[in-house]
Formats: structure tokens, C-alpha cells, sequence
């Protein structure tokens, strides 16, 4: 195919529509906002003397649209059919309009500032591809004949029945082998891209990250306070990490400036979060770790200091670690299974 610039599509374009009727011209032209903003069906119809139904200029949309098929084919714009089908195919045979569109700019090198309606048209007019109706919480896609439509249904079902037992995000290939071992009687066929396509069309699950996926209306997925941006830091990690790399992420992640202090007092002061080491925090719901105890910073800090400290030495160093009371530090500075007091205010371990 040769390279086309929006003139040539326009130009294009154009020729189609002198095949149809001026009602039909009017309507397609205003649709697709050829020379003007794309217009809705209400505007069209009351554009009209006598005014036509909302239905009929929905009609004579989708007819029109099939009736140019045949004169697509001895155009250039052919192509742009052609490649839609080849990546309507490749994504399982079915995909997001709008990443539809956007594969056939990419791929077709097309003017990124290319009337996308157009381009809709064009694929819509394709009887080997299908527009979805409008549906209440799902996107607008496209489909092959060949697909099972009560597969998508059963297969978003599904999904939402293992996401809302598991009450947290999952990795996209793990939750889609879930789906496949839990369809299998049914759909021996399922694949992870078909899964993904499906899955993509439904507004109440999204995509976290790329790789991870869980329900739009979960606070992780959209975090406003700072403890959610620390647990969505932490979880997208996958490991435990110092308060000052959990502040330069949000820094990274969120393009916010917050201070370290204000993360490390966050971290100390929410239950979802433990200590497990110097510093360093993970959150409560990985259950393996446990948490850092006040006597387990004293024991650390004894360890590396060849003499014995004094109290306020202790806690000091406590402090810059744990936020809790001196009186809690000076507590635990009387477990004589680990504490010895070798003078006035002074200990070291046992």
C-alpha cells in the first residue's frame, strides 16, 4: 500500500459518497463529521424538514455503510479493511474499537490526526467484521462472525467471581489460567489473548500496570491518599523495601513531591504495613513476614555498637526507626532474657 495522507483519504472519501442518495451523503457526511464536528443521531434528526426518526437515521447509517462494501474494494482504502482484519484476528478475533483504530494509524503509518470516524466507517462496512450494539458498562468493539458471544459473557462472569473472592489485584496470566481451567468443560478453546480482548471490553475490570488486572472500583487501582499510593508502590514491587525507596517510587510513579518523613510516618502509623527490618516495610497482607518488634530494633542496635549505650542513646536510635513512645523503648530495655544493665542508665545484651 501506498503511504496515504488525509487528503487522500479524504479525497477517497469523498468518491464513495457520491454513490449514495443526499440523504444518505447528509447523514454519512454529518456522522463521521466531515466538514464539520461528528454530530449525534438527536442533531441529525432534527436537522431534517419534516424531522426523521432517531431509528431511521440510525438506518439509514448501517445501510449505507454495508452498500459501499463493493465500491471499497476498487479504492485504496480497501487496504484499511484489510489490515483491520488481520489485527481483529490476531487479538482473538475481537478488540476495543479504539485500539482498533489506533493499530491501523500505527500500523498503516497513517496521519495521527486522521478522522477516526471515518476509519470506523470504513471497518464497519466490512461484512468478515461486526460493531458491537451499545451496552450499558461495556466499550464499543469489533468482532468476527465466527465468535461465540455467550463465551464473552461467561467469560467476564467469571473473571469478576475470582477477583471478588480474591479481593485483590492478580497478574493478568494467572487470573486467565483460572479462567481456563474453570470454562474448560465448555470452552476447550480459550486462549490468554482471547481472554484479554473479552475481558478489556467491560468497563467495571482494568488493566493495572500492564501486567496486573483487578475491578475498576477497587481504591488500588485509582489511589488518591498517600497510603494507597505506598500500597500500590509496594504491591507493583512485589517485595519489601526501604521507606526511602517507597517515597522515591511515589516521586516516579505519581509525579508527586512528597517528603520522606511524611511516607515514614504514614508507614508507622497504618496497620497495613510492617516493619520486618531496619527501615525497611512490607505490607501486612504478605503474611510471611512479621514484623519488627521494638526489642528486635534495641537487639540490632546492640549488635552494632561494641560498648554498652545509655538510655537516651537507645532511644534515639530507636526513634529513627520505630515512632513509639520512650517509655515503650525503656520497657523493653527490662527483658533480662536479652538485656543486661552493666551501669546506671547503661545496657548492652546479655
Amino acid at each position: 500500500m501506498t503511504k496515504m495522507d488525509i487528503k487522500d483519504i479524504n479525497n477517497a472519501f469523498e468518491l464513495i459518497l457520491t454513490s449514495l442518495s443526499d440523504k444518505e451523503k447528509s447523514v454519512i457526511e454529518k456522522r463521521v463529521g466531515m466538514y464539520w464536528e461528528k454530530q449525534t443521531l438527536q442533531n441529525i434528526w432534527d436537522s431534517f424538514s419534516p424531522s426523521i426518526t432517531r431509528e431511521r437515521v440510525r438506518q439509514i447509517e448501517f445501510s449505507w455503510i454495508k452498500k459501499i462494501w463493493r465500491v471499497i474494494k476498487w479504492t485504496e482504502l480497501f487496504s484499511i479493511q484489510e489490515e483491520a482484519r488481520k489485527i481483529v484476528n490476531l487479538n482473538g478475533w475481537i478488540i476495543l474499537k479504539d485500539r482498533l483504530i489506533n493499530h491501523i494509524i500505527k500500523n498503516l503509518k497513517l496521519p495521527e490526526n486522521v478522522n477516526s470516524n471515518i476509519l470506523e466507517v470504513l471497518i464497519q462496512s466490512d461484512f468478515d467484521l461486526i460493531k458491537s450494539k451499545p451496552k450499558l458498562w461495556t466499550k464499543t468493539y469489533f468482532f468476527t462472525p465466527n465468535i461465540n458471544k455467550k463465551s464473552i459473557n461467561d467469560i467476564h462472569k467469571e473473571a469478576l467471581k475470582i477477583l471478588k473472592k480474591r479481593k485483590d489485584v492478580m497478574d493478568k496470566t494467572s487470573l486467565y489460567e483460572l479462567i481456563k481451567i474453570n470454562l474448560e468443560p465448555n470452552y476447550k478453546w480459550l486462549s490468554n489473548v482471547f481472554i484479554d480482548s473479552v475481558l478489556s471490553i467491560f468497563e467495571d475490570i482494568v488493566t493495572w500496570e500492564e501486567n496486573l488486572i483487578g475491578l475498576t472500583k477497587w481504591r488500588i487501582l485509582n489511589p488518591k491518599t498517600l497510603k494507597d499510593k505506598a500500597i500500590y508502590v509496594l504491591k507493583k514491587e512485589k517485595i519489601p523495601m526501604h521507606f526511602v525507596d517507597i517515597t522515591n517510587k511515589i516521586w516516579d510513579t505519581f509525579n508527586e513531591t512528597v517528603k520522606v518523613n511524611t511516607v515514614h510516618n504514614e508507614l508507622i502509623r497504618n496497620d497495613d504495613f510492617v516493619l520486618v527490618w531496619r527501615g525497611i516495610y512490607a505490607l501486612k497482607s504478605w503474611w510471611i513476614y512479621k514484623p519488627w518488634t521494638v526489642i528486635d530494633v534495641i537487639v540490632d542496635i546492640m549488635k552494632k555498637n561494641k560498648s554498652p549505650l545509655s538510655t537516651e542513646e537507645i532511644i534515639s536510635k530507636v526513634l529513627k526507626v520505630r515512632k513509639v513512645k520512650p517509655t515503650t523503648i525503656y520497657m523493653n530495655l527490662q527483658n533480662k532474657d536479652l538485656i543486661k544493665r552493666v551501669w546506671r542508665n547503661y545496657y548492652t545484651l546479655k
